[in-house]
């Protein structure tokens, strides 16, 4: 692909759902050649294309080819999660006294929102063109008591694309009953390119000290766990395979990688979370965030079965996830920070994937 230079987005038609309601697909485009398309199921990223050290430009995340896949794979490639990401312990928690429970979708745990979260549902959306950027603005209302929750909570999501090859995400919400969210974005990253296989060799870098350590069931225990001496330590640029196998319960309980690192840079504050590299492609990137966590899933259920574009089987580890957050389990931690929403407050949340690349052979 060669230099492009305009900016732009265009939408086309992707299909119907089978509840019946039309999907469209935006694609924008930066004066760099940076592709990004997102349909309006779930806000789902389908295609991600960014340059190698080379100029050569790959889909680097993963997806499938048609709709009725997106619908009916739980793998969450490229969706919005909400209202809350990751897990809640026993699939309910209380506000003020009161008792609410959720859908149950991981094992007793309500995951990524429940069966019907985010990413199964046709947001609203609104292209737009900066001096700067391009992108949509992506709207929807999850109705009070949906998937257990409380409160009718409005949220607006903006996917932005600017010519640097930066894409952020900015989320906004508010309810009219106190509720608890927690939004975040869950595409997948192969930075050799979708169909590459396994990323073992990628180098990651996570800034953070500490990881939120799980029971057998997924869940924070309610302890923060050192990070220094263990194979969670990736404070600087390691591969993602080197000890991600080692005899350490965390390990075994998840099958890898799949916990939430405390950000040493503080809740709300703006600042980088991790770095992931591709030595082979040259691809580098750089997640930037407010947020006080992230969650690091080195596709550890990814098995093959997963058919993805191009006839691509996503096998085990081929993709990793850097999902930014607050914690999980959040509403039963009290001493973690607050995921609460009260009526006339905004929740507010920014999270950036910048992408470079390094020259070096």
């Amino acid at each position: 692909m060669e230099k492009l230079c305009n900016r732009y987005y265009t939408v086309q038609p992707y299909g119907v759902t089978v509840g019946g309601d039309a999907v469209e697909e935006y694609t924008l485009v930066n004066r760099s050649g940076m592709k990004v398309s997102v349909i309006t199921l779930g806000g789902i990223i389908t295609q991600l294309i960014v340059p190698d050290r080379n100029g050569v430009f790959d889909d680097i995340t993963p997806g499938f080819k048609t709709l009725a896949e997106y619908e009916s794979n739980p793998a969450y490639f490229g969706a919005i999660i909400g209202r809350f990401g990751n897990r809640i312990a026993g699939g309910e928690f209380s506000i003020d006294g009161e008792h609410f429970t959720l859908a149950q979708n991981n094992g007793m745990n309500c995951m990524h929102g429940g069966t019907n979260g985010f990413d199964k549902q046709i947001w609203k959306a609104k292209p737009f063109e900066t001096d700067e950027s391009v992108g949509i603005i992506l709207t929807y209302l999850s109705a009070d008591g949906e998937e257990g929750f409380p409160g009718n909570l409005k949220v607006k999501v903006i996917y932005r694309l600017n010519d640097e090859n930066e894409l952020s995400f900015e989320y906004s919400a508010t309810s009219d009953k106190a509720t608890v969210c927690n939004l975040t974005q869950h595409t997948y990253f192969n930075l050799s390119g979708h169909d590459s296989g396994s990323i073992a060799s990628h180098n990651l870098r996570v800034y953070a000290k500490y990881i939120t350590a799980v029971n057998e069931k997924h869940v924070p225990t309610g302890a923060l766990s050192a990070v220094a001496g263990t194979p969670f330590d990736f404070t600087e640029l390691k591969p993602i395979g080197e000890r991600i196998d080692e005899a350490d319960e965390q390990l075994h309980i998840a099958g890898g990688y799949d916990h939430n690192w405390v950000l040493v840079k503080g809740q709300g504050a703006w600042g980088k979370a991790a770095q992931l590299f591709d030595p082979e492609s040259g691809r580098s990137l750089e997640v930037w965030t407010t947020e006080p966590g992230l969650q690091v899933y080195s596709g550890n259920f990814l098995d093959g079965s997963q058919i993805g574009k191009g006839g691509k089987s996503y096998q085990h580890r081929s993709a990793i996830a850097l999902e930014t957050q607050h914690y999980p389990d959040s509403p039963n931690q009290p001493h973690f920070p607050s995921t609460r929403l009260n009526p006339g407050e905004i929740y507010q949340s920014k999270t950036a994937y910048r992408f470079s690349v390094d020259p070096q052979q």
